[in-house]
């Protein structure tokens, strides 16, 4: 159970890291879910574009979605995009910064399977069959076809054991044309991708490094924050059901000792200490009035800090110069002893 623990903590203390973990484990889980993914296309006019399309996009969407779930920090934005306002305003610069760190997270995984998928070509080949150009790769005059029947012909290329157009163009041809592009397609977007993350991870604390800061700070704080209230609500909630506990038996105690029965015990030693960590909360509608006023109105972010020197000018900036100290005198008693 220590074990246990002291790996919970370490997560809690490297959350980072351990999202940054998650992300590729679920980068390598959507590879792996596609490789085992039994792709059996419908070969339907009305049903190849639907089913292609659907397993390049839904799947992504749900990995996207799964980004957000598995990100503890989800939750803490919500509360704090819908806190009400009051002594402490909010900064929506700090929470679109926290949004997009958990997006960029949360996308790993999905362009992973969107890479994979346009490279392999099943989907694509599936979704697009039916826009083979025939007048280019194969036979255009083939007789007694209809539009209607050519492309029901053309919808069965992705299904070899059923097709039967190799007079209107060879199966092998028609794939190749269309795994060509998707892999073209795959290229593309890896590139586009990785392009983009460099210049978010890269050239944006450029351009505004001093908001930048500010809002990596900020997000830092709240996240924070939470955690120490979460730990202080514990302990809060340990020492009251400790105290709860303890007078519940020095009752039972004393009516023991008022009926005869059993002679009075003294109170353990440490029930002033539970007691005094519980800072004067010790009822309930006490502890549910302080968490709802928490919620409503968070204190300030203004700790009345001393002042500091001003002596490299960084310090009590925009402030007025303050007054030199007057001069102290001193008075000099000379006594003699004539």
């Amino acid at each position: 159970m220590d074990k246990f623990r002291m790996i919970f903590q370490f997560l809690q203390s490297n959350q980072e890291s351990f999202m940054n973990g998650i992300c590729g484990i679920m980068a390598l889980a959507s590879a792996q879910m596609y490789s085992a993914f039994d792709f059996n296309c419908p070969c339907l006019p009305r049903y190849n574009l639907v089913y292609g399309l659907g397993i390049l996009l839904v799947p992504p969407f749900i990995l996207f979605l799964l980004g957000f779930v598995l990100n503890n920090n989800i939750s803490m934005l919500a509360e704090e995009w819908r806190r009400p306002q009051g002594q402490r305003g909010k900064d929506r610069a700090v929470l679109r910064y926290m949004f997009c760190s958990m997006a960029q997270r949360a996308m790993i995984a999905p362009v992973v399977w969107v890479s994979v998928t346009l490279l392999d070509g099943k989907c694509i080949t599936c979704a697009f069959c039916t826009s083979v150009p025939v007048e280019t790769l194969g036979n255009a005059s083939h007789p007694s076809l209809s539009q209607g029947e050519m492309r029901q012909v053309l919808a069965r290329i992705p299904c070899k054991e059923i097709y039967d157009g190799q007079e209107l163009i060879a199966n092998e041809v028609a794939i190749r044309y269309l795994r060509c592009i998707s892999q073209a397609l795959g290229w593309c977007f890896v590139l586009l991708m990785t392009t983009l993350a460099f210049l978010v991870r890269s050239l944006r604390p450029c351009f505004t490094q001093a908001a930048f800061l500010k809002s990596r700070y900020w997000s830092h704080y709240i996240d924070i924050e939470r955690k120490l209230f979460d730990e202080t609500c514990a302990e809060h909630a340990r020492s009251f059901a400790k105290v709860c506990i303890q007078q519940f038996f020095e009752g039972m105690s004393t009516d023991l000792v008022a009926a005869r029965c059993h002679p009075p015990r003294k109170a353990p030693a440490d029930a002033g200490e539970a007691a005094e960590k519980l800072l004067g909360i010790t009822d309930q509608g006490t502890m549910n009035m302080a968490l709802k006023s928490w919620h409503r109105c968070k204190p300030p972010l203004h700790l009345h800090p001393p002042a500091l020197p001003s002596g490299n000018g960084w310090a009590g900036e925009g402030q007025p110069p303050a007054h030199p100290p007057l001069p102290r005198r001193e008075t000099a008693a000379y006594y003699s002893r004539v």
